[in-house]
């Protein structure tokens, strides 16, 4: 699939109940460009088609799928996670990965072929492959992954300086008194 900087496409994107559903996006650029909230607006207009969303940081879900390890729960944890109709994995790749972490995902990603995922990340998919320990497993889930997928850099200065509290100092003190 080819990298794209324009975004008027994500808005006819089809994620259920047409023979175009099951479109994939992965949105990668620096911290605090809008990307997890890109990604919750398209999990948005997928839930006004009629879609079941769920969103998630990625290493909730992989906690949440070592759990189900501990406690013998797995497959009903990662049938819990290919249900949905769009799962939004919210920034992936942040570390490496422990074998056990790529093996989750490469079953996630592979039960899900077919339906919709909305991934964020901070890196570009061509940074992901030594973040797994096996790269027989990096190359098979990411060619999955990264091939099926709409790519879209999103570039530009970071929105959270913008939502920084303004200093008290600087602000002109109101009289409580009537």
């Amino acid at each position: 699939m080819q990298v794209s900087k324009d975004f008027r496409g994500l808005g006819r994107l089809h994620f259920c109940g047409t023979q175009d559903s099951g479109e994939s996006v992965i949105l990668f650029g620096p911290v605090g460009v809008g990307k997890t909230h890109v990604a919750q607006a398209l999990g948005h207009q997928a839930v006004r088609q009629g879609a079941n969303v769920r969103f998630a940081k990625t290493s909730r879900i992989l906690a949440e799928l070592a759990g189900g390890h501990a406690d013998r729960t797995w497959d009903k944890r990662i049938r819990e996670l290919i249900r949905p109709d769009v799962l939004i994995l919210d920034d992936f790749a942040m570390r490496q990965l422990s074998p056990s972490q790529a093996d989750d995902l490469y079953e996630l990603v592979s039960e899900r072929q077919g339906r919709s995922l909305i991934i964020t990340s901070n890196r570009a998919p061509s940074d992901w492959y030594p973040l797994f320990p096996n790269p027989v497993v990096a190359e098979s889930l990411l060619d999955r992954l990264i091939n099926a997928s709409h790519q879209v850099i999103m570039n530009g200065p970071s929105y959270r300086p913008n939502k920084r509290p303004r200093n008290l100092v600087d602000k002109p003190a109101k009289s409580l008194a009537k």
